[in-house]
């Protein structure tokens, strides 16, 4: 049995029905079993009001319930926006408020929750689901993907990365970060599993290995630095993992380092390097590490090619992408739809922000942004929505922040910055007392991978000609303190970066 994403039906009906479909923390659902829990589902959301066109919030975990609900919602043309509890709840509530939802859908409690907002469709029509990532404003912003981009999306993986026949899908990443969608999508449309990993059992060394060992875990996509901490454990190896043949890699940059420090311990893995932005379909280029590139090891790798589907040059030194799987736009926002899409022989088109260069062979390579906008460990991040949450701490006038990169370029750490409403001695100082608080009082407002690992007092934060924050001057001030005596160096409070 398989999902079809270009009919939104569940197809080859006689085919190992009772095979595992998807595992999560509380057992496992067969494919039989999921049909039914999705045509149950889909019973209960007309019920409570869904009709196609009308975004539906569903919150949750890693629970099978949210897979189900997302399957609910295609096959009945709603338009699905999920958020993960792990969001504060005014950031979930703001995103409700965006997209208009009469409903939301608690995986974790199985019901249906009225919000309060009249029922709006979308002008959009056909859309498959809004993501939201950061937004520039200090707003998520919500990108609206058609359910024409599904089909292709999932036909790439089933007929092009060749995983082998019901291929398991290692799940980790949450449901709100449209990488996950690559786990999910890619099991149920190759007829495989996915394999639900909560943030509990990651948790846990032993006991997240032994879910990978028991589900049979055979393709792991996720970003570089999750691997990275996986492979502080001696266990993370091809003895303990067997069934584990391809490791699919995006949203960082992969280096040879990398690379090779998991051929080491998977000495017979794949290794597959793709890109793609949440504005088209989740991943747009893709490229097979093999024995070429692996001995030419370019820093980084290659990101690879354009999908048969998808059109993709470079402007100006910018990355462009056309086709049918960019996105119908972002919701209730004309000013971005104007400055970042555009037209390309009939297809549309997204210019992504960033910098990279494409060679002879067609392979593209990313060399950084344009803007603000940073990925660190595989999550979008607008600085400027950083900026603004900082500013609301109290006694604070400004924030700003900054990304601390490695030599090879991947972001590791994100240092807050703010200006007090009160004067005082220059240069950077630890949090005062008001504030000692403020990873606290920033998870209120942002998810925790935005909440900076280290916090700055600054009286009067540098500005550049144009009048913006100079991060590149806050950049320096930090590294020279890090660098200073013992007598001028700061004192901040510190923690495990988000």
């Amino acid at each position: 049995m398989r999902f079809d994403f270009d009919l939104f039906e569940f197809l080859e009906l006689s085919e190992n029905p009772r095979d595992a479909a998807i595992h999560d923390a509380s057992g496992e659902l067969s494919w039989q079993a999921l049909r039914t829990a999705v045509d149950v589902w889909m019973i209960a959301a007309l019920e409570a009001g869904a009709h196609a066109d009308l975004p539906l919030v569903i919150t949750g975990h890693k629970e099978a319930d949210f897979v189900v609900a997302m399957l609910g919602c295609l096959r009945l043309g709603v338009p699905f926006v999920p958020i993960d509890v792990i969001n504060p709840q005014a950031r979930a509530e703001r995103i409700t408020e965006l997209v208009n939802a009469s409903l939301v859908y608690d995986t974790q409690k199985k019901r249906f929750l009225p919000t309060g907002h009249e029922p709006l469709e979308l002008e959009e029509k056909g859309v498959a689901y809004i993501m939201f990532t950061s937004g520039s404003t200090g707003d998520p912003k919500g990108v609206q993907i058609g359910r024409e981009s599904m089909g292709l999306f999932a036909s790439w993986i089933r007929d092009c990365l060749n995983l082998g026949e019901a291929p398991v899908f290692m799940d980790q990443m949450l449901f709100s970060f449209d990488f996950s969608l690559f786990n999910w999508v890619g099991a149920l449309a190759c007829g495989g599993a996915v394999a639900l990993c909560a943030r509990e059992t990651i948790e846990d060394d032993a006991a997240f290995a032994a879910y990978l060992a028991h589900t049979r875990v055979s393709v792991w996509a996720s970003t570089p630095s999750f691997v990275r901490q996986q492979m502080l454990g001696a266990s993370f190896n091809a003895t303990h993992l067997p069934d584990l043949k391809a490791f699919v890699f995006g949203a960082e940059s992969l280096t040879p380092t990398m690379a090779e420090a998991l051929w080491e311990r998977f000495p017979e893995v794949r290794i597959i390097n793709s890109y793609g932005p949440t504005e088209a379909t989740c991943s747009t280029t893709w490229v097979e590490i093999d024995a070429a590139l692996r001995e030419s090891a370019p820093l980084p790798f290659p990101i690879g090619r354009a999908k048969p589907y998808a059109d993709v040059f470079i402007d100006n030194g910018e990355i462009c992408i056309a086709g049918d799987h960019v996105m119908r736009g972002y919701l209730n926002r004309p000013d971005l739809n104007e400055t970042r899409m555009f037209t390309r022989e009939g297809k549309r088109g997204y210019r992504s922000g960033d910098v990279g260069d494409i060679d002879a062979q067609g392979l593209v390579t990313f060399r950084g942004r344009r803007d603000d906008q940073i990925k660190m460990h595989g999550y979008r991040i607008e600085l400027a929505e950083v900026d603004a949450a900082l500013a609301l701490l109290p006694g604070v006038r400004a924030g700003a922040a900054i990304a601390l990169r490695r030599p090879d370029g991947v972001i590791v750490r994100m240092i807050g910055f703010v200006e007090p409403d009160h004067g005082g001695p220059a240069g950077l100082h630890p949090p005062y007392t008001e504030i000692k608080n403020w990873k606290t009082i920033l998870a209120q407002r942002v998810p925790p991978y935005m909440v900076p690992s280290e916090l700055f007092v600054c009286h009067g934060l540098p500005i550049t000609q144009t009048e913006k924050v100079d991060r590149k001057k806050l950049e320096q001030m930090y590294r020279e303190s890090r660098t200073a005596g013992s007598a001028t160096r700061p004192a901040p409070l510190t923690g495990q970066a988000a």
